[in-house]
């Protein structure tokens, strides 16, 4: 069963404005929210659906693309086009300031689950990959190296020396943040504000790892596999969500922005979903029609040349050429038919063709059912 629509999902249309899109989001994430479903996985998921819903919806490139592509511009297997698969702590990362204080979280989504703590997100990373024709035709398997940041190992990243040189933040008392009372003309206000000993982690070291000198990540290079959906275009952005780098002292990991480019091929040249070929032949074929191949992305055809084909005929194999990324629908290719004029001849060659300078069949006439005949003498006689 496929994903449900991103606009259903929300209950919201196509114009709906941010602030709508914003409004409906709250309502799904309040109804859905795991403290108030506890235990039940059907809400947990509904939960998920509705945040990855509006992480697309209130971006503004992200609905572009849903826009256009729908699903498949958004994710392919599992790590495609700013696919989320978001995890419970992405969510209560990203939209926390949504909420306010609906579960007494301090600005954070379920506060009484996380003690109002911010949750850290890595920062992301960009890569550019480079497509031939055949790869963007048929989707292809990638992998890239990426020098990244990494999670510590020697402390699982508290940035700790050990258990025991890790200890409550004695300013917060593990809470993350600090709360104030300050009198107003309108009485006592409340503020929150995140805890400026320990960073909002609600832990302090006193002993730093020796392996990341108390950050909790490394550097090192990755091997990534990436998965790329047929019918992509040049500039296009995947999101392969949780492979960019790791936070400091634990959290989520943000991700890796995959920014598509494209190949020039030898022969075919790209025009959306259709393919383009500029075919060669010489007067006698244009004349007695002939057999020729073509190329395609995958192999070479065999197309028939009808005699009296003129310059400028364009040939159109269906669906030769590339595929929709959302999976519907294939391109064209078309061919270009130009007739090889030589420009030097032989005397024997040059006596045959005056011969048939007076010959009626050499005559032009015009074709009124051929609208770019004009256009192309027009052509002829200004080049």
């Amino acid at each position: 069963m496929g994903k449900r629509d991103y606009y259903e999902i929300l209950g919201v249309s196509k114009d709906a404005s941010k602030e709508e899109i914003k409004k409906a989001y709250r309502k799904q994430a309040l109804k859905y929210h795991p403290d108030r479903n506890p235990g039940d996985k059907k809400a947990e998921e509904n939960f998920k659906e509705a945040a990855e819903a509006y992480e697309v919806l209130s971006n503004d490139e992200k609905k572009g693309r849903y826009d256009r592509f729908g699903h498949a511009g958004m994710s392919g297997a599992g790590n495609g086009f700013g696919g989320s698969g978001m995890t419970m702590d992405d969510i209560f990362s990203s939209f926390g300031d949504i909420f306010g204080d609906a579960f007494g979280g301090f600005g954070a989504f379920g506060g009484s689950r996380r003690g109002g703590r911010r949750v850290n997100k890595g920062t992301n990373l960009r890569v550019k990959v480079k497509l031939s024709l055949s790869e963007i035709a048929n989707g292809a398997e990638k992998k890239i190296k990426v020098t990244k940041y990494n999670t510590c190992n020697n402390c699982g990243g508290t940035g700790a020396a050990d258990s025991g040189s890790l200890a409550t933040c004695s300013t917060c008392h593990g809470s993350g943040h600090v709360t104030r009372l300050t009198n107003t003309m309108l009485g006592q206000m409340q503020t929150s504000s995140v805890c400026p000993s320990c960073s909002g982690e609600g832990k302090t070291i006193t002993k730093k790892c020796l392996a990341c000198y108390g950050e909790g990540i490394v550097q090192k290079e990755e091997i990534i596999k990436i998965n790329i959906p047929a019918g992509v275009g040049k500039g296009m952005q995947m999101t392969v969500s949780g492979k960019g780098n790791a936070p400091r002292r634990g959290g989520v990991y943000g991700d890796l922005l995959v920014v598509i480019d494209e190949e020039e091929h030898s022969e075919l040249i790209r025009e959306g979903n259709d393919l383009i070929y500029n075919l060669f032949i010489s007067i006698p074929d244009a004349i007695s029609g002939t057999h020729v191949e073509v190329p395609t992305v995958d192999n070479n055809v065999k197309i028939k040349i009808e005699p009296g084909t003129q310059p400028g005929k364009i040939l159109r194999l269906r669906g030769k050429g590339l595929p929709e990324v959302n999976g519907y629908g294939r391109g064209d290719l078309l061919v270009n038919v130009n007739v090889w004029i030589p420009k030097s001849l032989s005397k024997e060659e040059t006596r045959i063709i005056e011969k048939f300078k007076d010959s009626e069949s050499f005559i032009p006439k015009p074709d009124k059912n051929d609208k770019g005949f004009f256009e192309r003498m027009r052509g002829y006689f200004e080049g």
